[in-house]
């Protein structure tokens, strides 16, 4: 047996009003949004007292989904490092663009910071990475062909 899809990828954030902004303004949609808590999401995640936000955005196409959440309950006292691109387990989310240098420059005002530069490769694309809300890394490509 093998798996079907892949469904979402889950981030947890700090400010979840930021990260949908933040996510909206780089093309997703809003799918959803909804309150989580109870006995199965204390033994789905291992915690006990489980009291969460999430929302969930999508791509335009409907294949890509981005589970959002913040927990108000348990808290945490740690955050997750702000690695390098090349560290060993740091995730990566990445889109292909339209026009990088408008997407990096709209949102900029939600946090978004570029990494390095916008690189070149031949012929075929451009790529960028920025670090979104959290720290988040994500991928822009641009598609030149």
């Amino acid at each position: 047996m093998t798996i079907h899809r892949m469904d979402h990828v889950g981030i947890v954030v700090e400010d979840l009003a930021a990260a949908v902004a933040f996510f909206l303004e780089l093309g997703l949609e809003l799918e959803g949004e909804a309150q989580v808590g109870g006995p199965w999401a204390d033994e789905l995640l291992g915690l006990a007292g489980v009291r969460a936000d999430i929302a969930v955005v999508r791509t335009p196409d409907g294949n890509g989904r981005v589970e959002l959440s913040t927990f108000r309950s348990p808290t945490t006292t740690s955050t997750a490092p702000r690695a390098a691109v090349n560290t060993p387990g740091i995730p990566r989310l990445t889109f292909v663009a339209d026009d990088i240098e408008d997407l990096v420059g709209r949102l900029r005002p939600h946090g978004a910071e570029l990494v390095g530069t916008v690189a070149r490769y031949e012929d075929i694309y451009r790529y960028c990475y920025i670090r979104g809300p959290e720290g988040i890394l994500i991928g822009l490509v641009e598609e030149l062909r």
